[in-house]
């Protein structure tokens, strides 16, 4: 059951990882959250898990099912858009599906989302649209030929929302994540590195938590976190 008086966030990307803490620190911020993924049993079980939670499975990348599922659960204050469609490998490499494909999740889905809950969050005259980024919508290294022209894209949608959406009472922020996730996958990939190599899907969330509070007189649009170690 969920607390119908709590302002609802809505979460695409409810992984393992930074969707996961990234929907527990709203909860624990005193919000309902909504819960986008693909992974039905995986959302039921979170639901069961953590109170004032919706399981909405849900491909973001799927316009009519992404406006369902927005219908279903209520126009949010909050909106987190952290799933990702990622590939590595140079243009030769990465086939031109995967491009497009990254582009519908990374890029596409912000869009339709925009579309979708902004309106409602300029008529309440207050609003936030949250985008998880990296690195890679700052700079296309060889081997994310695939990723980051899409992440780029991210980002540039994400300024233009800002700079329409900012003046309307809506706050919206990029926050790029210039760091491995400290998630199994990226400590299977790089087993020789230290805890302190990986920054904590926990951190992540704490700052997103902070950027949807920010106050009015001193909004961010870019933020960036890394450990205090990464080369940049």
């Amino acid at each position: 059951m969920t607390d119908p008086a709590k302002p609802l966030a809505l979460v695409t990307g409810v992984g393992p990882g930074t969707g996961t803490a990234t929907v527990r620190r709203f909860v624990d911020g005193g919000y309902r959250v909504a819960m986008l993924a693909r992974d039905a049993s995986r959302l039921e079980a979170l639901a069961n898990e953590i109170p004032d939670t919706i399981a909405v499975p849900c491909d973001v990348t799927d316009q009519q099912a992404l406006a369902r599922a927005i219908e279903r659960v209520g126009p949010p204050k909050v909106v987190v858009h952290n799933a990702v469609g990622g590939a590595f490998g140079t243009f030769e490499q990465v086939e031109a599906e995967t491009l497009a494909r990254n582009f519908e999740i990374n890029a596409l889905a912000l869009f339709h989302l925009a579309r979708l809950t902004a309106p409602a969050m300029v008529d309440a005259g207050e609003g936030v649209i949250l985008v998880t980024g990296n690195g890679s919508s700052q700079r296309g290294k060889a081997a994310f030929a695939g990723f980051a022209p899409t992440k780029a894209a991210q980002r540039i949608l994400a300024e233009s929302l800002a700079r329409d959406l900012g003046p309307k009472g809506v706050h919206v922020a990029y926050l790029v994540i210039d760091a491995a996730i400290d998630v199994p996958w990226q400590r299977e990939l790089q087993p020789d590195k230290p805890d302190d190599f990986f920054i904590s899907p926990t951190s992540i969330a704490a700052e997103l938590f902070h950027l949807a509070h920010q106050p009015r007189d001193a909004w961010s649009f870019l933020a960036e976190v890394r450990p205090f170690h990464e080369p940049w």
